[in-house]
């Protein structure tokens, strides 16, 4: 007789999991799925595809060789229903278990789904929160309610009192909170920067490279080269090597951008943090004593921190305060479709061309890349936020909705109106030329304004400004820019919207840029 069926779902590949909590092997069944539903929901990477299957296979063993009876349903078992409802239900009827615990969620549709699990299967379903992070939803809610803006920076100090991470007593290490203003600095290449390691396909990921390379063919990306840790021993590896070999210089170059080495300093750890392989604050506390023991300095190490207990806790507490309506959000009302060179890389433009091509190879990009390349230009070139939000949820192996959808609804393109950002991150060519190495060898000049060669972000820079000026306008943190378009010839003015004109005409006839 089955006491529990515990329902694990595929991003919460952790022992420590609230669904987990008075586990008994002896009585207990879990209940694992690999289910064509959340495949393809949207038209995920190949790569990210075959890293979330292959780390489930793994840590399915794991549970089995600690003790749990595991029922795990393969994608391609000709009994696979298909979607975590029906396998719950094919679970339910044949061990009639006493209850079905689970722990919530991370995306709206899921949780609204599984509202009705205990209706649909006859026995009591114990939602549990999920405690991996450190604000709760309520916690959330009571710090945003009566703010006018919901400004990160404040909620990052009331984390950083919480955890006590890099804490003097009430003071923050170093007397401030925030180091970004030495986090800036362009990068250079460094032959003598360390190897990242790879793991070679173990047989359970050659069986999922090559049930992904069958199934989904006609996804974006690439297969070849895979070498992401799918086990948390793996993973801990991962970081205890960011740690030890990147950490250090993480922090100058966090924003940087070279075409010959993607990654720089980045810790490259969302993958594992997102899926349950390593617990966040776990890994902030081993960052933090990188710091305390003097091997790593502190813009570096409070970079990172914010990243995850400011940035990370701020974006999921956004998208479940402001679902299911945030999904929606298009202040700027921005229309125009995704180019097709997002999922080609085809274009003449070096800097999206790169991204766009490091995108398709490796499903990642680090932020910046993410914020001020491909988001800059859909910004820019008033693309759809939804279509951006579901371009950025296929491609990216560390994408799960509830982190990606702020991240690019509110950050990337200022679809809310600036309740998450304080301003659109709208850039000209300059601040790409002077972020990475990019522009070198570029068909387009970033130093010619308008005209034929000109970089295509120095317009449209211009022309977002000038077209969404009733909306912007108002915005303090763009009084300069407005200023200085103010201050313009006319003449200037007409050569900008003239040559944004020209290049986005040929963005809609599909026409090679």
């Amino acid at each position: 007789m089955t006491r529990n069926l515990i329902f694990i779902l595929g991003d919460q590949l952790s022992p420590d999991m609230s669904s987990l909590r008075e586990a008994d092997p002896a009585r207990d069944v879990i209940l694992m799925c690999e289910v064509m539903a959340e495949a393809t929901y949207v038209r995920h990477h190949k790569r990210k595809i075959a890293f979330i299957l292959s780390a489930m296979r793994h840590h399915a063993q794991s549970l089995r060789e600690a003790g749990f009876n595991v029922r795990y349903t393969l994608l391609d078992d000709p009994e696979n229903a298909g979607s975590f409802r029906a396998q719950l239900l094919r679970a339910v009827a044949d061990l009639a278990p006493d209850r079905v615990i689970v722990t919530e969620p991370g995306e709206w549709r899921v949780l609204e789904d599984m509202r009705g699990w205990q209706q649909a299967a006859g026995c009591p379903v114990d939602i549990r929160a999920d405690d991996r992070f450190l604000a709760t939803h309520e916690e959330f809610a009571a710090w945003a309610a009566g703010r006018k803006q919901l400004t990160m920076e404040f909620f990052y100090r009331d984390m950083r009192r919480k955890t006590g991470l890099l804490m003097e007593g009430d003071v923050p290490s170093g007397g401030r909170w925030n180091f970004d203003a030495e986090n800036r600095k362009p990068a250079k290449p460094d032959l003598l920067r360390p190897r990242r390691r790879q793991f070679a396909p173990d047989a359970i990921t050659r069986d999922v490279l090559a049930l992904v390379a069958e199934r989904f063919s006609d996804h974006i990306g690439r297969l070849d080269g895979f070498g992401l840790a799918v086990t948390r021993a793996d993973a801990q590896t991962l970081q205890d090597d960011f740690i030890a070999d990147f950490l250090s210089h993480f922090g100058e170059t966090q924003d940087a951008m070279l075409a010959s080495d993607p990654t720089l300093n980045h810790a490259l750890l969302s993958f594992y943090i997102n899926i349950g392989f390593l617990d966040p604050l776990s890994v902030c506390r081993a960052v933090e004593r990188a710091y305390l023991e003097g091997h790593a300095p502190l813009n570096a190490v409070e970079g990172f921190i914010r990243q995850i207990i400011g940035w990370r806790e701020y974006m999921r507490g956004i998208y479940w305060l402001k679902m299911p309506d945030y999904a929606a959000s298009n202040f700027l009302k921005a229309s125009r479709p995704l180019p097709d060179f997002f999922w080609t890389a085809e274009t003449d433009m070096a800097c999206l061309s790169t991204v766009i091509g490091e995108t398709i190879d490796n499903a990642y990009s680090h932020h910046i890349q993410r914020l001020m390349i491909t988001g800059n230009f859909a910004l820019l070139s008033g693309i759809a936020p939804s279509a951006v939000h579901e371009w950025y949820l296929e491609v990216y192996a560390d994408a799960y909705e509830w982190v990606e959808m702020p991240n690019v609804i509110g950050m990337s393109q200022f679809a809310d109106g600036g309740l998450l950002g304080s301003k659109p991150y709208a850039a000209s060519g300059n601040y790409i030329s002077k972020m990475s190495d990019y522009c070198t060898g570029c068909r387009y000049d970033v130093k010619k304004k308008t005209g034929e060669g000109a970089c295509p972000f120095n317009a449209l820079y211009w022309d977002f400004l000038d077209r969404n000026r009733e909306l912007l306008l108002p915005n303090h943190r763009l009084a300069q820019p407005y200023a200085t378009w103010a201050r313009m010839a006319e003449g200037q003015r007409q050569d900008y919207r003239a040559s944004a004109h020209r290049f986005l005409e040929k963005l809609d006839a599909k026409e090679r840029v």
